[in-house]
């Protein structure tokens, strides 16, 4: 990732963080059609935050996104706007999701700075989401 410094009116910053979260009992339901509408919502959300999507990948059993993000609009709340709607209009769209599970995302996620989380420690936080 290039070192692109962006600014608002009034913080100049470089704010890049891994993001990872799973389908409710991490179940691998993120393929096909639900994969590529997934990633178009993702794209309009980032896009409307005003964050910027720098790498994604959809894999069955997890999402993960490499974000810059303002820090005063901070990860969490662009984290919460992309699963909300995600969600919602998933659900909507695939009505058989509604069957499978009482929620699409859990509640958790496994958020790092860039160059602070190394690989392993994403791989252990998906792993751990298998109970869930």
């Amino acid at each position: 990732m290039a070192a692109t410094l962006r600014s608002n009116s009034n913080v100049i910053f470089r704010c890049a963080f891994r993001v990872v979260w799973c389908p409710k009992y991490r179940r691998r339901i993120l393929g096909g059609r639900i994969e590529e509408r997934l990633k178009e919502l993702i794209r309009e959300v980032v896009d409307e935050k005003g964050a910027w999507l720098v790498r994604m990948e959809v894999m069955p059993d997890h999402v993960h996104l490499l974000v810059e993000v303002d820090p005063q609009y901070g990860v969490h709340r662009l984290v919460k706007a992309i699963k909300g709607r995600s969600s919602r209009v998933l659900r909507e769209e695939f009505p058989h999701l509604k069957s499978q599970l009482p929620t699409l995302w859990t509640n958790s996620y496994f958020v790092a700075t860039v160059g602070g989380a190394p690989p392993a420690m994403v791989k252990r936080y998906v792993e751990q989401q298998k109970g869930r």
